[in-house]
């Protein structure tokens, strides 16, 4: 009973108390800690007994000071003439620095402190006090408390347990008062009680935004948010956390970028907010990592690493725990820009596209990508381009024009069926499938990234826009001149011409010259039931390759079905492999197989031991039926005539 985990971090005096053994697996800020056990406060250990049995007899708050391991303050109290107040009557809280909070204090602070204990040293230590008793419970997130001193207030921040947090309270989560984390809190004193804390907290006046006035270090951001009439914000109450960028961190970015944010004012607002999180989260708050929204909607991943304070993996803050009345402010050296500040060019250089981006500038088209046109721009991945790059002449051009699609859009409000322009006078259409959203033959291969005016789609594929219809691909591919005569033969021209939605498992010249030639010149005399094959390889839905699983089964035009899947990344159709995918038509989608298709009716029957009537099949397997037919003499002469029927190769 009573016994309290402490985990240490290895190397330092940073301690963190922990109802769990296993809580973070041992690490905190990625670095390891060793486990080990004490009394919990207010307890002590009895021979003989296990754990922390007897409770201590409580004292004033001077003497339970030194209890806690506090005694720099209590050395303080003593010396600031403080210790008669905390000694006497009264129901004080005082938030006692530990004595490794004190000797980290600048010398240059403390020795200002400790030379004028009458009024500098006992001014800072009553900004340490409640003029009542405070206990975890009562300290509440974004709540603030009267201090001794001058009522200036005290801020406290309560941030809840679960996977993100230590424990570290009774209650299971981590509280901190003016960014500085409680250690050791609730220990009750005759007079009050004591909370220790890992620093030297020091009053707070001034709003976010007069910190970054009077910061020498922040003069361009201050110039960024007059700009986006951000000032009012920065003043008001509430509770934020800016991430404030340094002069530094804007002179990283190149000036042309920077000058084009600077002067669009959605831009430079949407930059700015991104810097601003919607709750103020001390650094000391952090010890893993955690995904914060910020007010311009956006999410950023804030974590640490040993005692850096990281921003989406980053170690870019050089200052942290500013504290303002309204919240706190963490110095960053690089400028975090969204993507809805960004070109379609800088969306791009965070994403698997850097190839396509390339053909782009090739081929004279940055001005579409980087001015203030709304375009969607359909990027195939670097994968798409593993096997070598090709040649960005006239033709190239004109098929990347394709790729770029009028207006901004947004995956998330595509539908199926949708018609999209292209800035190459292209019409694309959209499909959606179970499993993937598909522009013609590109799939979307990541989340769409929205920028300023532009916005990104990363697809799996070269967009091969439709040239005609279904007739009209066929014809213009000498690999289908079989094909196209038996389509006119069969008097399937004007089907496949009309509009319409149409897969096309297209048998090339060799498929037919595969065929036994007197089944081919009797399927070729034969319109109709040239027709019913023809149409077993017509499905009335497209289906493109990106939206072949593990097995789509689709309806021919005949009445069977046809089974499509992918193995070793191969289109199989009936278990034939697909020569080529995805030939798009305007009605319709083509894929060219090596074989003719023959529907279920068309294929030879199975025979052998097994009968095909259904019914004799069910006889057969009916043994004990069978025995009691042959035992009666009624039923005996129909069942050997059965039989006999059953093994006649004609007779059904």
């Amino acid at each position: 009973p009573n016994v309290c985990a402490v985990q240490k971090l290895i190397g330092t005096n940073r301690k963190y108390f922990t109802n769990c053994k296993q809580w973070y697996q041992r690490k905190i800020c990625g670095k390891s800690t060793v486990i080990s056990y004490e009394c919990c406060p207010g307890y002590e250990k009895v021979p003989g007994e296990k754990g922390c049995p007897a409770a201590l007899p409580l004292s004033n708050i001077y003497e339970t000071l030194g209890v806690v391991g506090s005694t720099t303050t209590q050395l303080y109290s003593d010396r600031s003439n403080l210790r008669p107040e905390i000694e006497g009557p009264g129901s004080f809280t005082i938030f006692a620095p530990s004595n490794e909070a004190w000797a980290s204090l600048p010398a240059e602070t403390l020795d200002s402190l400790v030379s004028n204990v009458n009024i500098e040293l006992l001014n800072a230590l009553r900004y340490h006090m409640v003029n009542k008793r405070v206990l975890t419970d009562d300290l509440k997130h974004g709540t603030t408390l009267k201090s001794m001193y001058q009522d200036l207030p005290v801020q406290i921040h309560h941030y809840p347990n679960g996977v993100r947090y230590l424990r570290v309270t009774p209650r299971g989560s981590l509280v901190t008062v003016n960014c500085a984390r409680l250690l050791k809190a609730d220990h009750h004193a005759t007079n009050g009680v004591v909370h220790v804390i890992d620093k030297v907290i020091a009053t707070t006046t001034n709003t976010i935004q007069h910190i970054i006035e009077t910061e020498e270090s922040l003069e361009t951001l201050r110039a960024a948010v007059a700009a986006s009439d951000l000032n009012s914000l920065l003043e008001s109450e509430g509770q934020y956390t800016l991430l404030a960028p340094t002069n530094e961190a804007f002179e990283k970015i190149p000036r042309e970028t920077l000058n084009r944010i600077l002067g669009d004012p959605e831009a430079l607002r949407d930059l700015l907010n991104h810097h601003i999180l919607k709750s103020a989260m001390c650094a000391e708050a952090i010890i893993a990592g955690l995904t914060m929204e910020t007010l311009e909607g956006t999410t950023l991943d804030v974590g640490c690493s040993g005692e850096e304070l990281t921003l989406n993996g980053k170690a870019i803050i050089a200052n942290k725990d500013v504290l303002a009345t309204n919240g706190v402010i963490h110095f960053v050296n690089e400028l975090l820009i969204p993507d809805s500040a960004k070109t379609l060019f800088e969306l791009a250089q965070e994403s698997e596209v850097s190839k396509s981006m390339d053909f782009f500038r090739q081929a004279g088209l940055s001005s579409h990508l980087t001015g203030s046109e709304r375009v969607t721009l359909l990027a195939p991945v670097n994968d798409v381009f593993k096997d070598g790059r090709p040649v960005v002449d006239s033709n190239m051009k004109n098929l990347l024009l394709n790729h770029i699609v009028r207006d901004q859009l947004s995956s998330k409000y595509l539908y199926h069926g949708q018609k999209l322009q292209t800035l190459g006078d292209k019409e694309l259409r959209v499909f959606v499938y179970r499993n993937n959203l598909c522009i013609e033959n590109a799939c979307i291969a990541a989340h769409d990234k929205r920028g300023r005016f532009g916005t990104l789609f990363s697809v799996d594929k070269m967009l091969t826009p439709p040239s005609g219809s279904v007739m009209d691909v066929l014809k213009a591919d000498h690999r289908f001149s079989t094909l196209v005569a038996a389509i006119q033969s069969a008097g399937l021209t004007e089907n496949l011409n009309r509009p319409g939605t149409f897969t096309v498992f297209a048998p090339t010249n060799e498929a037919f010259r595969a065929m036994p030639q007197g089944e081919l010149n009797k399927l070729m005399g034969n319109a109709k039931e040239l027709a019913n094959i023809l149409k077993f390889h017509v499905a009335d839905e497209i289906l493109v390759s990106g939206a072949v699983g593990a097995l789509v089964r689709l309806k021919s035009m005949q009445g069977d079905k046809l089974e499509v899947s992918v193995k070793n990344n191969v289109i199989h159709v009936n278990k034939e492999p697909v020569a080529e995918s995805d030939i798009m038509a305007t009605n319709g989608v083509i894929y060219a197989v090596n074989s003719v298709l023959q529907p279920q009716a068309s294929r030879p029957q199975e025979r052998g031991d097994e009968p095909a009537d259904p019914a004799l099949e069910i006889f057969k397997q009916a043994s004990a039926l069978s025995k009691v037919s042959q035992r009666n003499p009624r039923l005996a002469p129909v069942y050997s005539r059965l039989l006999a029927r059953m093994k006649s190769p004609g007779a059904f």
